[in-house]
């Protein structure tokens, strides 16, 4: 599984390395999306559902992730 850790991103969206993650991932292949914004988590989840992607939600204090097959 390749996990993104996009917590303390400060310079741009966290979305921006979350999408091009998927985009770039191979199909089939499983992906951990590590988050601690709340908004851009929020964005993400909607993304996936947008797309029929189906994912499991982490929730550990602040930090939040979404893990899914491509």
């Amino acid at each position: 599984m390749k996990t993104i850790d996009t917590c303390g991103q400060k310079r741009y969206s966290p979305l921006i390395p979350a999408v091009k993650a998927l985009c770039e991932a191979a199909q089939g292949e499983k992906l951990e999306i590590v988050m601690d914004s709340p908004e851009a988590f929020n964005d993400l989840k909607e993304y996936l559902a947008e797309q029929q992607i189906g994912f499991r939600e982490i929730y550990d204090g602040q930090r939040m992730s979404v893990q899914f097959t491509k």
